[in-house]
């Protein structure tokens, strides 16, 4: 059993003020690996005030040098690469040749350092100055399904606008937060300006959503947990990003490629084990085109290899732990007990897998839209089809949710697709399988959050606006 008992806080790591264990397992093999220390409000308190001290002087500094800082973080990033992948495959059990955690994590670094090469920080507006300033201290709270890209798309911006930081990440993935650590120390991220304490919400994440000292908290993690997050940072008023659930709708229209459709649509809902906010879980078909979608999803479906995320041929690993497999397994079941058609999977384990939290890739038809699994977010590998006689059906069956994170749109026609797009309520509309970008702004709608991550909208949520007035003389 490996130990982490340090929390890195004001650029040292340091012995928890007060601590109790928390038993990391592999949910490829159910095998306990690793035991971490889950700190305090008191843990808390110490990191907040290495983050106020450090903002006075970090606030300050030029934007070239916050520029070549992100720079510096993106190269550790990459030198860190392939400990810091391992670390998301042992913990999470995603698939080791699957590098798109990492990646994405240097990209939002260079891409935040793009911004900055331009960014008006001040302008003139009708006489007035108005003034773009760092908002303070963020308190940063992250999930386990996408364990470092989550932290630096949120960190990366924070840096940018000359921001310190407090970050706790979830307890199931806290070694790659660790990697992620060590990266930025190597980096040369200046003391105190990013502080990392390890912890559950009820005790961490609550003292950081309540301390009278952080600006913001950045949340992203279930619907649920960021109606609590809310409401713990009311009292202190402070500035709440969230990022939450998602049911994403995916169209097909009847023009669109069906093969390559329903094929991109497999691959992305059951991309990290369906475990992705953004995942097209309602895949949305012409009533007529169904028996040939069927025919389509099958194939995708069986070229899918599930089993050891650390053999090259696995395309898709376990979920992260024993209660996300049985939320799953049961959503399975809701299904069936519901009326859908279960085509593909099912409860249990796929066969020749005995142990390890591995769920059998879950495709259903003949769902209808007020079904539990068409509504609510199952975060596993389960895929609900549901057919629709037009296209103004559609978009209503696409909007008929709570959430409203991510949409998607396949046709031959762009012009239809952007009429579609235009009226699909949510943060981000995909058309055609078209790959995401980190200029995009990421965020949601409705019950999916608020506030935006990435691009210069994600930049921004860490900008406080001055209006000067009666000081255009002194420019």
């Amino acid at each position: 059993m490996r130990e982490y008992r340090k929390f890195y806080i004001d650029g040292e790591w340091v012995d928890p003020l007060s601590a109790t264990d928390f038993t990391v397992v592999n949910p490829a093999t159910e095998e306990a690996f690793a035991t971490i220390a889950l700190g305090s409000a008191q843990d808390v308190g110490r990191a907040v005030k290495a983050a106020r001290a450090a903002f006075a002087t970090f606030s300050e500094t030029p934007v070239t040098e916050r520029i070549a800082l992100l720079e510096k973080v993106a190269q550790a990033i990459g030198a860190r690469r392939a400990q810091i992948a391992a670390a998301v495959t042992e913990e999470l059990g995603t698939p080791v040749n699957a590098m798109i955690h990492v990646d994405g994590s240097i990209a939002v670094f260079r891409e935040q350092a793009d911004i900055l090469e331009s960014y008006a920080f001040e302008a003139s507006v009708r006489g007035n100055i108005v003034r773009k300033e760092p908002i303070g201290v963020a308190g940063m709270i992250t999930a386990w399904n996408w364990p470092v890209q989550l932290l630096c798309t949120k960190l990366s911006a924070a840096l940018a606008a000359g921001c310190t930081v407090v970050a706790k990440p979830s307890e199931f993935t806290s070694i790659t937060a660790i990697a992620l650590t060590e990266a930025l120390h190597d980096a040369g991220v200046p003391k105190g300006v990013f502080n990392l304490v390890l912890g559950d919400g009820p005790t961490v994440g609550a003292a950081i959503t309540q301390h009278p000292d952080i600006d913001l908290v950045s949340f992203t993690g279930s619907t649920r947990a960021g109606v609590l997050v809310a409401q713990a940072a009311a009292p202190t008023v402070k500035r709440v990003c969230q990022e939450l659930g998602g049911k994403s709708a995916n169209i097909i229209l009847p023009d669109a490629d069906l093969s390559a459709a329903v094929q991109w649509n497999i691959a992305r809902a059951f991309q990290n084990t369906g475990q992705s906010c953004h995942a097209p879980s309602r895949m949305l078909v012409q009533r007529d085109q169904l028996p040939e979608v069927i025919d389509h999803i099958r194939a995708a479906v069986d070229a899918i290899v599930v089993g050891d995320p650390l053999s090259p041929e696995t395309s898709m690993g376990p979920v992260v732990n024993k209660a996300q497999f049985d939320r799953v397994n049961s959503y399975i079941k809701v299904g069936i007990d519901g009326g859908a058609r279960l085509l593909c999977g099912g409860t249990g384990r796929p066969a020749g897998l005995d142990r390890g939290y591995f769920i059998r890739p879950t495709v259903f038809v003949d769902v209808v839209p007020h079904m539990t699994i068409a509504q609510e977010e199952i975060f596993g590998p389960v895929l609900a089809v549901i057919t629709y006689d037009d296209v103004e059906e559609a978009i209503q069956i696409a909007n008929d949710t709570a959430y409203g994170l991510g949409a998607y749109v396949f046709t031959n026609d762009p012009r239809k697709g952007m009429a579609i797009g235009r009226r699909l309520r949510a943060g981000r509309v995909f058309l055609n399988g078209k790959a995401s970008n980190m200029a995009a702004p990421m965020g949601g709608y409705k019950q999916s959050g608020n506030g935006r991550e990435m691009g210069v909208h994600g930049l921004e949520e860490y900008l406080e606006i001055k209006a000067m007035i009666g000081f255009e003389a002194a420019v």
